[in-house]
């Protein structure tokens, strides 16, 4: 009768672990899943922070564009003549006053400029502008208008890579604001605008562009001024 006891107690002992086993193996205990679901989540966490502190940034730049006429750019197409339709022949640009050195309708000029850190072409150099502008003015048109795109190669302030811009340059007297669509190295998603103007002209052969470059990076691009 004892024996007969001892092996009953045996197996409802057993029993009872085998269930104990089953329900921890279904009913994870919640602090457990929860320091599970931390430690998944953490490395999210870290890349999520250290992201931001990457990219949530801006830089400005003022460098000088140093263009000379038939050594540092060139007409390559010269471009036809192409009066302008009726409407078009009252138009006035920002300058009031016909533009000496406009060039004809489809005009092509492509240069090559160096970027210097002061207005003093020897002052050292900094980037490289590179691109081509297409004239788009109708004949008796007062001003120069053209449509501009350049490649903006810079070595400065600790940092190196490029910025390409697109955009419309209203007359090359007065400021042209060109938008940032691209950039590479350490430009690489970066959005903005370059402001160019000329500040020294001397003859028709030599200009300096003043170039303010401003540049965002996500988020903050989403909150940058308006130029």
């Amino acid at each position: 009768m004892a024996a007969t006891n001892t092996a009953m107690s045996l197996v409802l002992c057993l029993l009872v672990m085998i269930i104990c086993s089953t329900h921890r193996l279904l009913h994870p205990q919640p602090q457990l899943a929860a320091t599970a679901a931390a430690s998944s989540s953490s490395p999210f966490s870290s890349r999520s922070k250290i992201g931001k502190d990457i990219i949530d940034k801006t830089v400005s730049f003022t460098l000088y564009q140093q263009e000379t006429m038939n050594r540092t750019g060139y007409v390559v197409v010269p471009g036809v003549d192409a009066p302008a339709p009726a409407p078009a022949r009252v138009v006035v640009s920002d300058a009031g006053e016909p533009s000496a050195d406009r060039q004809p309708f489809g005009s092509m000029y492509v240069f090559r400029d160096n970027l210097t850190v002061r207005a003093d072409s020897s002052s050292r150099v900094a980037g490289v502008a590179e691109g081509t502008s297409i004239s788009t003015s109708f004949d008796g048109e007062d001003g120069r208008r053209s449509v501009s795109l350049a490649k903006i190669t810079l070595h400065h302030r600790g940092y190196r890579g490029s910025v390409s811009i697109l955009g419309g340059t209203p007359n090359i007297t007065r400021p042209s604001v060109y938008p940032v669509v691209g950039g590479t190295g350490d430009f690489l998603y970066a959005v903005g605008y370059v402001r160019s103007s000329p500040v020294d002209t001397r003859g028709r052969t030599r200009t300096t562009y003043k170039m303010e470059l401003r540049l965002y990076w996500p988020p903050h691009a989403y909150f940058a001024p308006i130029p």
